[in-house]
């Protein structure tokens, strides 16, 4: 339920405030979004949102070496080079990579799963919409579905983490966020999929936002929080509760932008 004790109407002037100043480019620097800006095919964006988002995890400089480093070895054409790849190429090409938990083999057996996932569907975005349709636009369940089709049903990658796992799945819904919403800062590219359906993706900034806020006082960044916290944005804008993650992520994430920075702005 609702908290009826929040002023969403004066919550909504605020972040709408916020995203007219904040939601541009030039605060991209610390977010890997900014690789997808270089391609205008959404095959191959799609597969850039999805490598750049699974390694959204860690320090930011490391993130966004690490994102580079394997969009380098990927020949200039994301798409094309998973298409007419391999898992023994995939395992070649990457054997040296390594981001915290992640070796080479976790990507190349995530990027085989893609290259499958095309075969038969086409692309990621096809794949998805299947499951939404599959799912009855149950975003869980549709993520749950897109995951095990790219992974299978018993490989374990801790790239792509299920919703029955009860994992918040901040970097998957990261992606889609990327990938469905378009705007100065999101790029977009897929087509079908509705952005009323789209949950937050809770980070620990976005969990610590939300708690002051007081859209959950839930003690754990859990799916449970995530859909609480959707719901409580969803109330400020219906059709796109996703729209205000990006500014608010700012403050806590920008070296000059702190969340008592935030606080402050918003209950001046």
């Amino acid at each position: 339920m609702l908290n009826k004790d929040i002023p969403y109407k004066k919550l909504a002037d605020k972040f709408e405030k916020l995203y007219s100043l904040y939601n541009k480019r030039e605060y991209v620097n610390t977010d890997p979004i900014q690789f997808l800006y270089a391609y205008d095919s959404p095959e191959d964006r799609e597969i850039v949102a999805l490598i750049a988002s699974s390694l959204a995890y860690g320090k930011v400089s490391m993130i966004i070496r690490n994102v580079k480093h394997v969009l380098d070895l990927m020949e200039g054409c994301p798409a094309r080079f998973v298409t007419d790849g391999s898992r023994e190429k995939f395992e070649k090409v990457f054997l040296n990579f390594s981001h915290r938990f992640t070796k080479g083999s976790d990507l190349a057996a995530m990027l085989d799963g893609v290259r499958i996932v095309k075969k038969m569907s086409g692309s990621i975005n096809s794949c998805f919409k299947e499951s939404l349709k599959f799912c009855e636009n149950d975003l869980c369940r549709s993520i749950e579905y897109m995951v095990d089709k790219i992974i299978g049903l018993k490989e374990a990658n801790f790239l792509l983490p299920r919703p029955s796992a009860g994992s918040a799945c901040k970097r998957l819904n990261l992606f889609l966020r990327w990938m469905i919403r378009k705007d100065d800062v999101d790029p977009g590219g897929w087509e079908g999929i509705r952005t009323s359906d789209l949950l937050i993706p809770l980070d620990t900034h976005m969990y610590k936002i939300c708690f002051m806020l007081g859209f959950s006082k839930r003690k754990q960044a859990d799916l449970k929080t995530v859909l609480e916290v959707t719901k409580a944005f969803g109330a400020i804008v219906p059709d796109d509760p996703v729209r205000y993650d990006f500014v608010l992520t700012r403050f806590g994430i920008c070296p000059d932008m702190s969340i008592n920075d935030l606080h402050n702005m918003i209950y001046e």
